[in-house]
């Protein structure tokens, strides 16, 4: 079992903090909380800063809980998806925060721990589940038609050969359950072969779609980010600390939505779509690690940080002047 002790080196930290401004003091959430990292230094940064962390994994929790128990009732946490962000603050009776950070990334404890079976580089159950309850992704390789892991392999993936690892999956479970990472991964190898491609294991893109799917990662993202951005306060920011494509588009995508303004035609003379530009981007382009940080912890190689800020409060009537 992991302890207090296990090795913990938060992504991007600096930048983090440097994003959320956690000397100011207030409520931050750090709805992805792991072992605490990030949760440290915003407590550290000022004596009037709080945190709410979230974590879906009870082990984590506990972990954390132990790492940052000297500062007291300045964090709070709570065992539960942060898709499910609103509900949890609702419950605390938290209307509106002071900063947000989400970091999407599988944390150092579950990927070294052979029993989540995360890595291929391990032999474990295929399990890859982030909480303690709900299908592990053997289940999923069990019950899913060819269609439907050609599907996730290739969305989730973006594996090229999405169709053909299927087909053999689907062959090796009529003899015998696929019940490991190890039996996983070579099948994987089995249609790909064993040569890596730019340092990647041949089995990284299929592992990346299992653990999206068990998880259900990124079919709630985009509601988690328009949950999160309702509940900033006026100057409050949001920092999402995404790992591969896929995440980072979606939030790309929905950040440029919230940062949207006005809509109307130049010619109008007022505006008449209601919309007003509440939200800014504090980061145009993702923040990536420097080279300090990757050869200190080469895992953060793939994190990009994208950011948003409150500059006003929702509502705008038509009528406004037009930009």
């Amino acid at each position: 079992m992991a302890d207090a002790g296990a090795v913990h080196v938060p992504v991007l930290l600096r930048e983090v903090v440097a994003a959320l401004r956690p000397e100011r003091g207030g409520v931050y959430v750090d709805a992805t909380l792991g072992l605490g990292g990030h949760a440290r230094a915003l407590l550290e940064a000022s004596p009037d800063a709080r945190v709410v962390g979230i974590d879906r994994d009870p082990e984590a929790l506990r972990l954390a809980r132990e790492r940052l128990a000297a500062f007291g009732a300045r964090l709070v946490t709570v065992e539960g998806r942060h898709e499910d962000l609103a509900e949890h603050l609702d419950r605390l009776g938290l209307a509106r925060v002071d900063g947000i950070l989400a970091d999407l990334g599988v944390s150092s404890m579950q990927l070294d721990r052979a029993e989540r079976g995360f890595s291929f580089m391990k032999e474990g159950p295929l399990d890859m589940r982030m909480g303690a309850s709900g299908p592990t992704a053997a289940d999923l390789v069990a019950a899913a038609s060819r269609e439907e892991l050609t599907r996730i392999f290739r969305e989730w993936g973006e594996e090229r050969m999405a169709g053909p690892i299927a087909r053999t999956v689907v062959e090796a479970r009529k003899t015998a359950p696929i019940g490991t990472t190890g039996e996983m991964r070579r099948l994987v190898l089995k249609v790909l072969g064993p040569k890596r491609e730019m340092h990647k294991d041949p089995a990284t893109r299929v592992f990346q779609a299992l653990r999206i799917a068990t998880n259900r990662e990124l079919v709630e993202l985009e509601r988690f980010l328009d949950d999160a951005v309702a509940r900033l306060a006026l100057g409050a920011r949001l920092s999402v600390l995404s790992y591969h494509s896929l995440e980072d588009r979606i939030v790309k995508h929905a950040f440029q939505r919230h940062t949207a303004g006005c809509t109307c035609p130049p010619s109008f003379p007022v505006c008449v779509c209601s919309r007003r530009r509440v939200m800014a981007l504090v980061t145009r382009k993702s923040v990536r690690p420097t080279l300090a940080e990757l050869g200190e912890n080469p895992r953060a190689r793939s994190a990009r940080m994208r950011v948003l800020e409150r500059v006003a409060e929702d509502g705008a009537g038509p009528g406004t002047p037009s930009r």
